[in-house]
């Protein structure tokens, strides 16, 4: 009687427990892992899908104090505790650390491999190709029009085009560019490019060259920068004639055809604001990498898109706007480098016309004096107001 009683009493108890399993079983598709990752999880991740982490982003338990985390991790990281790391992961743990400063308490950065694996991978790779692709226009270009030669017959007679003070500017803006350049795309493509020629050691020592020259280059390019809007603003703003100037593609890729221009063509302008835009923005990010963590650009940069709609309307959803330092210096570097890809692909052109596309255009930059007969071809509006200006100065 009592063996029946103990039977039927298991059997119900059983029951109850297996309804209950199948009850939660239904309701939290975890239960049976116990709360972690599920094989559907780790598939749709491989897969590149995006799922829900929250169940382990908050599973950090309650015993992820500082003294916690110590006992955990001893004084050589001997122990693992999954509560812990991904607490120490998610930045919800209590870290103590003697140094201050706005990144001290991160020991983990969840997106720092994100950003490693779009740096080395679509960032270079799209990148080169820009200016590969640009290289390699601007000579099928050259072969397809040739060197743009000045077509009437030349005068002798020299024009001032440029004072000292803008060749001044203009050269430091060029040449500090050219250098900062060079040394940021020994740092990209350093470690594909050189590492395998010259060794590691022999690119290491390079690296730490360029990375100090980089840095300290920038003032340069900024005080040109500057010196460039200042004198030459005014010049640049768009008029009308510069419409027809785009009509007729400045006579570029035809002989014979010169449109109007004053002392910037429409393309000259182009470049010139493409200069500053890209200047100043690559020149705020610079700044924010040279002092980091103590500018922040990003956070708020998001909050106005989310806020002003602008965000959806270029597809990009509700952007987050609570960045971790780490991730804001990311960024950073992220849109300090597609900026200054896009600027090196302009500034490919820009040098070809002003030194083998064109004849003549170089003599601007060297002496300041350019001949009477290329300046009435590229620039016929600004030669009649150079010589009203001096019919109208009195001879001394």
């Amino acid at each position: 009687m009592i063996r029946r009683i103990f039977i039927s009493v298991f059997i119900a108890t059983f029951m109850c427990m297996t309804s209950t399993f199948a009850q939660d079983s239904s309701t939290d598709v975890r239960a049976a892992t116990g709360g972690a990752q599920t094989l559907e999880d780790i598939l749709a991740r491989q897969q590149g899908q995006k799922i829900d982490s929250e169940f382990r982003e908050f599973a950090t338990g309650e015993g992820n104090t500082a003294a916690a985390i110590a006992s955990q991790l001893g004084t050589l990281g001997g122990t693992s505790d999954a509560e812990v790391f991904r607490a120490l992961r998610y930045g919800t743990a209590d870290v103590k650390v003697s140094s201050k400063g706005p990144a001290a308490t991160v020991i983990i950065q969840d997106g720092g491999m994100r950003w490693l694996k779009f740096r080395n991978g679509p960032l270079k790779n799209i990148g080169g190709y820009l200016l590969l692709g640009t290289i390699i226009f601007l000579a099928l270009f050259y072969v397809y029009r040739g060197r743009i030669m000045i077509e009437g017959e030349k005068t002798g007679v020299k024009i001032l085009r440029f004072k000292l003070i803008e060749r001044f500017g203009h050269w430091l803006m060029a040449g500090s560019f050219i250098i900062l350049a060079l040394t940021g795309l020994i740092s990209l493509f350093g470690r594909f490019g050189l590492i395998p020629i010259i060794g590691k050691s022999a690119y290491a020592a390079i690296a730490g060259i360029g990375i100090f020259v980089h840095n300290w280059t920038s003032w340069a390019f900024m005080v040109g920068l500057v010196l460039v809007f200042v004198m030459w603003v005014i010049d640049n703003i768009p008029k009308r004639h510069d419409l027809k100037w785009i009509a007729q593609a400045g006579g570029l890729f035809s002989e014979g055809v010169h449109p109007p221009s004053t002392k910037f063509n429409a393309g000259q302008k182009l470049i010139f604001w493409i200069v500053i835009l890209f200047g100043v923005t690559i020149s705020v990010s610079g700044l924010s990498l040279l002092f980091p963590f103590q500018i922040t650009l990003f956070a708020p940069t998001f909050e106005f898109l989310n806020a002003t709609g602008i965000s959806g309307i270029l597809g990009l959803g509700e952007l987050t706007t609570a960045l971790a330092p780490h991730e804001e210096m990311q960024l950073a570097q992220t849109w300090h480098a597609i900026v200054a890809f896009g600027f090196i692909a302009v500034i490919f052109a820009h040098i070809y016309i002003g030194s083998v596309g064109m004849e003549g255009a170089i003599d601007a930059m060297k002496s300041g004096e350019v001949e009477e007969q290329w300046a009435k071809e590229h620039h016929g509006l600004w030669v009649d107001e150079v010589k009203q200006k001096a019919s109208a100065t009195p001879a001394e």
